[in-house]
């Protein structure tokens, strides 16, 4: 089986000279008069790559906030979360949803 070698790889083992002359067309200024309109699959392309990846909507979507937290409680928190393979805002949030279940406000 062959392995598909890296981009980095291959320009890694290049001398500088070689690199200039690979990356020169990218020394010149951009000229706008140089440039066209998208096609159709680039514009699809370009929508698809130009949206931020950002963090899945759940919900109504997530709202950030400051919460003071004694530090030994998030030091024990961070490590509970490190180990169930979570983050320290999902874990907080099954939190709040516990105590929320508890008191029949869910």
């Amino acid at each position: 089986m062959t392995r598909k070698k890296s981009v980095v790889a291959r320009y890694a083992r290049k001398t500088a000279a070689e690199l200039r002359a690979e990356t020169a067309e990218f020394d010149e200024e951009l000229v706008v008069t140089k440039s066209r309109p998208l096609t159709p699959e680039e514009r699809v392309w370009w929508e698809r790559v130009r949206r931020q990846p950002g963090r899945p909507r759940r919900g109504r979507g997530a709202k950030v906030i400051s919460v003071s937290v004694e530090q030994n409680l998030l030091g024990k928190s961070d490590a509970l979360a490190h180990n169930l393979g979570i983050s320290r805002a999902l874990l907080i949030e099954r939190g709040l949803k516990a105590v929320l279940a508890a008191q029949g406000r869910l």
